[in-house]
């Protein structure tokens, strides 16, 4: 059955032309699901009915995992199971009663501007890896990307003259990204002062952002850098890299942004996405009224 699975990845990224990110987020669903198939001792697609894929959809829900979750699991298997039928491995589909589960909309957390401050001066920028973690923080507040894109940046993406940088995003699709002055300066200092000792032994490397060994940094070591500065700078609330992408696009709203430019710098294709920011202001501008207006 693993056969099939490793055939559809395939197809996603020959045929689709999908990311090597979306496709390993259908790997990660697919090779779940097929765990669970294994326990329930199905050895065929034939087999498997709706009420197979209904229980392991509530075993999901029973681990705790969040409605979004579930909801992008059920698109991994509409999406397989259609293949499946499509080329004559099974000849019934499991997926075409089930219905996905509503998203509740929950709003994400942000960060005040005293609190991202706080964050971003927190790193030693007295040592190299300092200077790499406040560029990397600056970079991120400046600019709202994504974690994918901040560690997939290159030296070549960099138009620091022009104050801008180019990225990919979503869907492969490429945008160009203004840089405030202090991410600029913070992105200089750290190609003076830190990258040239972190390459020592990888000259060669074009990504922006190294680890330790000269490499390019992973989603991984960001979190794990990110959690430790968070705690450093007494920050509470949950932060993780998104949470300054969050943070970016309200700061901009609270300050007079249209969301039209504000979907553009984040990239989103569809502006409904970035419509769920002008809740945050709308909350936001709800407990500035209580706290401050005296018949409130």
């Amino acid at each position: 059955m693993n056969e099939q699975i490793i055939d559809y990845l395939h197809y996603l990224t020959i045929e689709r032309g999908l990311s090597q990110n979306t496709r390993a987020s259908y790997q990660r669903d697919l090779q779940q699901y097929l765990a669970f198939l294994q326990k329930k001792q199905v050895t065929q697609w034939q087999q498997i009915d709706r009420v197979i894929v209904l229980s392991f959809l509530q075993s999901l829900q029973d681990a705790g995992k969040s409605s979004a979750t579930v909801i992008r699991m059920v698109s991994s298997l509409r999406r397989f199971h259609q293949y499946l039928r499509q080329e004559r491995l099974t000849d019934h589909d499991p997926m075409q009663h089930i219905d996905s589960p509503k998203k509740q909309q929950k709003l994400p957390d942000t960060l005040s501007l005293q609190e991202v401050e706080r964050l971003i001066e927190t790193p030693d920028t007295r040592a190299v890896l300092g200077i790499r973690d406040r560029a990397i923080l600056e970079v991120m507040y400046a600019t709202g990307l994504r974690v994918s894109e901040l560690i997939g940046l290159k030296l070549n993406d960099l138009h620091l003259s022009m104050g801008l940088l180019q990225t990919t995003g979503k869907g492969d699709k490429e945008r160009i990204v203004p840089l405030g002055d202090l991410a600029i300066q913070w992105i200089e200092t750290y190609l003076s002062d830190a990258r040239p000792y972190l390459t020592r032994k990888t000259p060669d490397e074009s990504h922006l952002f190294v680890n330790n060994h000269g490499t390019q940094l992973s989603r991984q070591g960001i979190w794990k850098n990110l959690k430790a500065l968070v705690r450093q700078a007494g920050i509470t609330k949950n932060v993780t890299p998104h949470t300054l992408r969050h943070s970016f696009a309200t700061h901009l709203l609270e300050n007079g942004a249209d969301l039209r430019t504000v979907q553009e710098l984040l990239g989103h294709a569809d502006i409904s996405t970035t419509q769920i920011y002008t809740h945050i202001t709308k909350k936001r501008m709800t407990e500035v009224y209580k706290q401050h207006f005296p018949r409130a």
